[in-house]
């Protein structure tokens, strides 16, 4: 039975290093002596592809190697379940985990790499005040308990006024390493959105440029945040600021539309309701030469050619087609006489991706017009209402303000019904007042899906008398909404549930030698398991270090009077008794075996047990023995 300790691979998150040197070692074996790469063997390797000039063009700041760095260090860290502080425990597959995000995006890395759909965040905007998440590259645990006020410190956060000349460094410290983690997680066909203002959208898209990769920018959204007022300060009134969207691949990345609204397909014929848009592009005949052709009314015989500078939307082959199928309107045929060139039928179907449309990056409400200047069925600008709205939805679930500039749920729904659907997964690693879950939940219940959502909030210090916490309120937030949403009409039965986690430093404890006591040191680490943790933190730090869903069932029986759990359909087997004697091994390992053999053939299964629970050498032998007997080789005990 092999015993895990604190720093074996099962005890920690990913080693994202490890892992980019084995891929590298794999497409580029000739240039790996043992460990270590040589770069000029590389360098060939890779042809002319190699810039190793002293100057080139990129963003660069103090503290940007430490940031790379801290990005990469394992987290030896562990979630602490609070199932008190949930709703749902038992059937929801939502999580809300509170704690220094870098650290819990670490920690995420082997249950949930490569499995995101889409993440939203929106950071904290660069105003030069007060700034929390001052990373520490030693022991990030360490850090978060201080600016957390659970250590006696005096403060919980770092100041970053604009003379430190440190304005733009310090928040480009604390986004590179989250956003550089954060990429592992996305699938294939993921995307990223990230709300920023004016004072960082510049650093923003150099960051994202290096870590996304600046083929993968797939827009700036600019969406109005408030009325225009008059600001002393500044000679323009900003009400604009951004979201920056960037695909982990762009020949992958998949979104979905904006949905289309029936009421703007005003006309109709004998197949249905339609809309008038432009049959025209854009684009020059110079440009596009095969779509610059006359087009022929076949009632009437009258010709059409494209206006200057613009051509057909469609060759001459699909054009017949269209024509064929009437979906033209001719100018001649429309009763007002006001159209001068022909238009075409958008039909609108109410299912399926024909109801859905390309969204334009400007949100301010309005929207987009053709080059006729009437309205454009086919262009439609994401429903994103003014932060305004956000401040009234926070008061409306508590009767007060809570929270400073929340954003609000519909720019977050538009987005989520954007970049997922049905079942997947969104992330918000910034969760502020739980605006994402929020939106989820309207979202499906809107369309059926059943998308799942991981929330990461700070437990940053408030002045509430109530919620002491920004994370406190996330988690009232999102009880109070889904009780709304649940009693609405109809009622919404779908999951409207989360499970809450905590941070915290990882159940076993690492060996800490005290020379002046040296005696009580080794005493001590002989049960190295942390004192007032329960079965339930070493059950769900050995479901994250395994990389199994946070949200996966547990499963629990009673076996030669032991309780014992199984999680993920057989995967991980735990018994976390506190006694086992070598005349209990037998009966014991012999039900977990039929237990086993139970979940089917497939299944690959990791037995864990207390190690300071074993009699002696006698009883931890026999149970070993026993359990790869009965096809269960991987046993091991913390």
């Amino acid at each position: 039975m092999q015993k895990l300790e604190p720093r074996d691979p099962e005890t920690e998150s990913r080693d994202l290093v490890a892992q980019s040197i084995a891929r590298c070692m794999a497409l580029f074996p000739e240039a790996w002596t043992g460990e270590r790469v040589d770069f000029e063997v590389l360098k060939q390797l890779l042809g002319g592809t190699v810039e190793d000039r002293d100057e080139k063009f990129g963003l660069n700041w103090h503290g940007k190697r430490r940031a790379r760095e801290i990005a990469l260090t394992p987290s030896a860290a562990t979630l602490l379940p609070s199932p008190d502080e949930s709703i749902d425990w038992g059937t929801t597959r939502n999580l809300v985990i509170e704690g220094d995000n870098l650290e819990v995006l670490k920690l995420l890395q082997k249950s949930y790499s490569a499995r995101i759909k889409m993440i939203y965040i929106d950071p904290p905007y660069n105003t030069g005040n007060d700034f929390i998440y001052p990373d520490d590259f030693s022991d990030n645990v360490a850090n978060y308990l201080r600016i957390t006020g659970q250590t006696g410190a005096d403060s919980q956060t770092s100041a970053n006024p604009e003379t430190a000349g440190r304005f733009h460094t310090t928040w480009l410290n604390m986004i590179y390493p989250r956003l550089k983690v954060a990429r592992n997680l996305l699938r294939d066909d993921g995307v990223i959105f990230i709300s920023i203002d004016d004072a960082e959208f510049a650093n923003l898209r150099q960051v994202c440029n290096e870590i996304f990769g600046e083929e993968n920018f797939l827009a700036t959204f600019v969406r109005r945040r408030r009325m225009a007022t008059g600001m002393r300060d500044n000679p323009v009134s900003p009400d604009h600021e951004y979201v920056v969207a960037y695909a982990k691949s762009l020949g992958a990345v998949r979104l979905y539309g904006v949905a289309r609204n029936a009421a703007d397909f005003r006309l109709s014929d004998d197949r249905g309701k339609y809309a008038s848009t432009d049959l025209t592009v854009g684009m020059t005949r110079e440009m596009r030469p095969n779509q610059f052709y006359a087009i022929t009314n076949p009632r009437t015989g009258v010709e059409y050619l494209p206006p200057t500078e613009r051509v057909w939307r469609f060759e001459p082959r699909t054009m017949t087609a269209q024509i064929e199928n009437q979906n033209i309107i001719w100018p001649d045929d429309n009763p007002t006489g006001k159209m001068s060139r022909p238009r075409f039928k958008t039909r609108f179907d109410s299912a399926g991706e024909d109801a859905k449309t390309k969204p334009v990056s400007t949100w301010i409400g309005t929207r987009a017009r053709d080059s006729n200047g009437e309205d454009d069925a086919e262009t439609v600008s994401l429903a994103a209402g003014l932060n305004q709205e956000a401040t009234k939805e926070v008061r409306d679930l508590f009767g007060e303000q809570l929270l400073e500039y929340p954003k609000p749920v519909s720019l977050v729904k538009a987005l989520c019904a954007l970049g997922s659907r049905d079942d997947d997964i969104v992330l918000d690693f910034f969760a502020g007042s739980g605006t994402t879950g929020h939106a989820v939940w309207n979202l499906n219940r809107e369309d059926g899906g059943n998308r799942r959502f991981i929330l990461v909030q700070l437990p940053e210090k408030t002045d509430h008398r109530e919620y002491r916490t920004i994370s406190a309120i996330t988690m009232e937030r999102l009880r109070r909404a889904g009780y709304a949403i649940g009693r609405g009409n109809p009622p919404f039965t779908g999951d409207l549930g989360f499970r809450a986690f905590r941070l915290a430093s990882s159940n076993v404890r690492a060996w800490q030698p005290r020379p002046e006591d040296l005696d009580q040191a080794i005493l001590d680490i002989v049960d190295n398991l942390v004192d007032d943790r329960t079965d339930d933190d070493l059950l769900y730090e050995l479901i994250l270090k395994r990389g199994l869903d946070l949200s996966v069932p547990v499963d629990e029986r009673a076996i030669a009077g032991f309780a014992v759990q199984s999680v993920g359909g057989g995967a991980l087997i735990v018994c976390l008794a506190s006694s086992i004697r070598a005349e209990d091994a037998e009966a014991l390992a012999g039900g977990i075996a039929e237990w086993h053999q139970s979940f089917g053939a497939g299944v690959e299964t990791v037995c864990v047990f207390r190690d300071a629970a074993f009699a002696d050498d006698v009883a931890k032998s026999n149970l070993t023995a026993i359990l790869q007997q009965r096809g269960l080789p991987n046993v091991r005990s913390l």
